[in-house]
């Protein structure tokens, strides 16, 4: 009998970022890869202590990126079309690496822009790196 092959799980630090028209974006760190669907409760009568639940909305978290600070200005860009009132809608996807550099999983959103930028925190006393963070508010997210 052949033993059980092992399933490890991937590593987190190994991961690519791809937006539709940002060509140079490396970034240290993602989240809000998350979707919730609200629960409508509701009570049927003749049921006594009986609630149903349905589904609801489907919403998704803005996605956070974060990033050391370059000469490199497309997010800014990007960025400031919202500011100007032309919002740039793009899709992108956040792909996950296994050891050998190969792409097994992937996370695509629809419809995003940028909603919120932050600049680094400035301190003289400190060796760290300026990181920039932007958040990314999307219309649906899906694992493919």
């Amino acid at each position: 009998m052949a033993p059980p092959q092992r399933d490890d799980p991937y590593k987190a630090f190994n991961f690519i970022v791809e937006i539709d028209g940002i060509a140079r974006a490396g970034f240290s760190e993602v989240s809000g890869l998350e979707s919730e669907t609200t629960v409508i409760e509701y009570r049927v009568g003749g049921e006594r202590n009986a609630v149903r639940k349905l589904p609801g909305l489907t919403k998704y978290a803005n996605i956070v990126l974060r990033r050391g600070v370059t000469q490199d200005a497309e997010l800014s860009n990007w960025r400031k079309t919202v500011e100007d009132g032309q919002v740039d809608r793009r899709n992108g996807s956040i792909i996950l690496r296994d050891d050998d550099g190969n792409d097994v999983v992937r996370w695509n959103f629809f419809n995003g822009w940028i909603s919120k930028w932050e600049g680094p925190a400035l301190n003289a006393s400190k060796n760290e790196v300026a990181i920039e963070t932007i958040e990314i508010a999307h219309e649906r997210l899906e694992r493919a």
